[in-house]
């Protein structure tokens, strides 16, 4: 079995929006947790999906669910007060819900412009390698800084990829590294790749498109619109 947890716990603060989380704004009269749950749902490979919520937006996810017709969707449950946290949540609930042996991808509410093929080729990756990072490669020349904020090195760009998602893990692996991490008292990880990083696994990279964006400032928006628009002209003119 094949199941997705979704990340939707996010309040929006870096998007100047006071009222309405980030992964509730619209676009084209449909909350962008909805543009990325649909592309889980129609994908036949994909088999369950848990969602973590704000606590507070529970409810509006389960109406969510029933206009849209999401059916894969089992499970809305409440954050953590972290990013690790919320996700562990989710994991836990994949876990006791439906057991061992089971592939799950994580993949945050706010990144709507995954395709299919993308979530097949993390899905066979997994199978075959036992982990999937989706990457895609870095565009622009990265440098890091020194403590006075001059560069102190360049980096290879040829070596550098941007980390994207989902990211994808046997279910028990994942799951059991994460409540290493609690025991052990390190709630400060980034994402699961680096969890799973620190604890000694190698990560297998599936690169996807850079167009597989995360919508976290005003300007991933209007991005995000316009690829969107892009791509239903491309269905309607053949362009």
């Amino acid at each position: 079995m094949n199941i997705v947890v979704i990340f939707a716990g996010g309040a929006g603060q870096r998007m100047n929006t006071k009222t309405t989380p980030k992964q509730f704004l619209e676009v084209h009269g449909k909350p962008i947790i909805v543009h990325t749950l649909e592309k889980y749902q129609s994908h036949e490979e994909i088999d369950k999906i848990v969602v973590v919520s704000i606590a507070s937006g529970i409810e509006y996810v389960n109406e969510l669910l029933d206009k849209y017709k999401l059916t894969k969707v089992e499970h809305v449950i409440p954050g953590g007060e972290t990013g690790q946290l919320s996700i562990y949540q989710g994991l836990k609930c994949a876990h006791e819900q439906y057991g061992s042996g089971h592939i799950v991808l994580i993949h945050d509410g706010v990144r709507p412009i995954i395709s299919a093929k993308t979530i097949s080729d993390a899905i066979a990756s997994v199978k075959k390698n036992g982990s999937a990072i989706t990457v895609s490669p870095a565009t622009e020349t990265i440098v890091l800084k020194d403590e006075n904020g001059n560069v102190e090195d360049i980096v290879d760009r040829s070596k550098c990829l941007h980390a994207k998602a989902p990211q994808c893990f046997w279910l028990d692996e994942i799951f059991a590294n994460h409540e290493k991490a609690l025991a052990e008292k390190k709630t400060d990880f980034i994402d699961s790749a680096c969890l799973m990083k620190y604890y000694g696994h190698s990560l297998a990279t599936v690169e996807g498109s850079p167009e597989n964006i995360k919508i976290t400032t005003p300007i991933d928006f209007y991005i995000m619109r316009a690829i969107i628009d892009a791509y239903e002209n491309t269905q309607i003119f053949g362009i």
